[in-house]
């Protein structure tokens, strides 16, 4: 059974995680402020989004991996953001490497 999933930040750490989601056979779509890496998993089948908001709009699940703490704070609370776009009863895993203090805020 695949679940709805949006991966935002598929770089370094990102984009590995997201081609395992694919592999196992879930229904990506992909963000990131990078094209090289959306493209590439664009060519494995992930759906590409123009803004977080566009993300959490097509996800039951969200997942960030950014790279630090204004990054973050940036897709989840800045315009066209994660928490502009989620909808009720989704979940959002934050997996950025980031400052703990910023991901209880």
């Amino acid at each position: 059974m695949s679940s709805k999933i949006g991966f935002i930040g598929v770089g370094i750490m990102g984009k590995p995680m997201a081609k395992n989601l694919i592999k196992a056979g879930h229904v990506l779509t992909v963000y990131d402020v990078l094209e090289e890496p959306v493209k590439e998993l664009e060519k494995l089948c992930a759906a590409v989004a123009q803004s977080s908001k566009e993300v959490t709009e097509k996800s039951d699940l969200i997942i960030t991996m950014l790279p630090d703490s204004p990054d973050i704070e940036r897709a989840a609370f800045g315009s066209k953001g994660i928490f502009e776009g989620v909808k009720p009863g989704s979940t959002y895993i934050d997996v950025s490497t980031i400052s703990p203090l910023t991901s209880f805020a």
